[in-house]
């Protein structure tokens, strides 16, 4: 188990405390596969639904397909990494995500969305795995005190994985791809889209497997790093902890939220309310320059899913800031700050609208940033059941990203992209409260001021 022991770490400067830190490392580089992999979701929606001529509601699918094996794979991994450890458990998981490539493959060849769908599912099934195992270890890895700062700081390399991967996705997939009103695609644009489609994830199998011997050469490294056996109790205690509860609600929302906004960002920017008719983004220095414009007045929708690339850009950016912040500031005020912050620029977006929303929905993920990590550390603090029960249905509660972005789908589909943000606006007034009611009940393993770091 990897939690609540006493973590195997020694003073600066000792041989115990250069391994653990090198554990850390190995670790990390996880979190930045997951996250490249996951953020390709976003340009894949706009492509699908243009590829296979699909309402919002159907294009949604890929993001139901993906989250949903969080539901159906969490408590079992979690079992496994009770059983076998984390670091064969990771093992398992890369290898369940190159089966997913390669399915992906085979779906891009034969143009059969039911197996774009079977290999979200699958290569998210590796993920979850990934997730359950790593987020409980890279919070391990080192003092107590400090497991806000170390998830967070991982959660930084994943949203580096996330920056690029909508840039990339969009170059590969979605070139001349137009899906809206009245648009249709030649057959021509048709295979390119999924010609990229083979080529990202041929590419991502090669990944995975130089970073499945990359882990299984570090693993004796990580296996003596990581903290001894501590009973853990059974999976069912989660369910008898009010905190794994109320924690799994959070990320249910949390993930929910933030996957709805992300997988809509596209489709949004390039709607001609938004940016579709307007030349205001190239004006910005860098977004303009990785949007790189076409020649052709407005946004088209290869351009805005490249700005995409900053909506998680900006998680990479604020969890870099969060890492500092909570050093001298407590998870659980700056969890409010944070989300009180989102829910009124959502607002903004579904009320107000035009080219200015377009910026202010791109600058959500900033106060994304550190959400996921403080939920979960919070959470593991306050539960009474075992660290990898309560992280198994901490992860099982991110299915919120495979029903979530359906509501806001349909709600685009009825009243459009922009009004579809009231969605995302409640939950994040929701995970306001839960960081008020977190403040009030001190975690073990944290002072009273709720997970202070020193």
């Amino acid at each position: 188990m990897v939690g609540t022991g006493k973590p195997a770490t020694g003073g600066g400067g000792t041989a115990a405390g250069a391994t653990t830190s090198l554990a850390f490392a190995a670790v990390t580089t996880l979190f930045f596969a997951w996250g490249f992999i996951t953020s390709l979701i976003d340009p894949l929606v706009a492509a699908v639904k243009g590829v296979f001529t699909l309402s919002n509601l159907q294009a949604q699918l890929i993001a139901s397909a993906f989250f949903a094996a969080y539901f159906v794979i969490s408590f079992p991994a979690a079992a496994l990494v009770a059983r076998v450890k984390a670091v064969p458990a990771i093992l398992l998981a890369l290898a369940t995500m190159i089966a997913g490539c390669l399915i992906m493959l085979l779906a891009a060849n034969w143009a059969v969305y039911a197996l774009v769908l079977l290999g979200l599912f699958t290569l998210a099934g590796g993920i979850t795995i990934l997730q359950v195992a790593a987020n409980p270890l890279a919070a391990a890895l080192g003092r107590p005190e400090r497991s806000h700062f170390r998830l967070t700081l991982s959660q930084t390399f994943n949203s580096v994985g996330t920056f690029i991967g909508p840039i990339l996705g969009a170059h590969l997939f979605l070139n001349g791809v137009e899906v809206k009103e009245g648009a249709a695609l030649s057959e021509a644009v048709r295979a390119e889209a999924l010609a990229g489609i083979d080529t990202a994830y041929f590419w991502l199998c090669g990944l995975i497997a130089a970073l499945m011997l990359f882990f299984f050469l570090s693993r004796t490294l990580v296996g003596r790093a990581a903290p001894p056996p501590v009973a853990s109790g059974r999976l069912g205690d989660a369910f008898r902890s009010r905190w794994a509860l109320l924690g799994a609600l959070a990320i249910f929302l949390y993930v929910g939220a933030e996957v709805s906004i992300g997988t809509q960002m596209a489709l949004f920017l390039n709607a001609d309310t938004v940016w579709g008719r307007s030349d205001a983004a190239f004006g910005v220095p860098l977004l303009g320059w990785v949007m790189g414009s076409d020649g052709v007045p407005g946004v088209s929708l290869q351009e805005a899913g490249k700005a995409v690339a900053f909506y998680w850009g900006g998680a990479m950016v604020g969890r870099a800031i969060g890492s500092a912040l909570l050093a001298r500031v407590s998870a659980t005020r700056l969890m409010a700050l944070f989300t009180a912050t989102a829910a009124a620029m959502c607002l903004y977006v579904a009320t107000v609208g035009g080219v200015s929303a377009g910026f202010v929905a791109l600058a959500i993920g900033l106060f994304n940033s550190i959400m996921f990590p403080v939920i979960f550390t919070l959470t593991l603090e306050r539960s009474t059941a075992g660290d990898e029960a309560t992280s198994g249905l901490l992860c099982t509660a991110i299915v919120g990203g495979a029903i979530l972005p359906l509501v806001v789908g349909k709600a685009a589909d009825l009243y459009g992209y922009g009004p579809a943000l009231v969605v995302p606006a409640l939950c994040y007034l929701v995970l306001c409260g839960f960081a008020f009611a977190a403040a009030r009940v001190p975690g073990r393993g944290a002072t009273a001021d709720a997970a202070t770091i020193h």
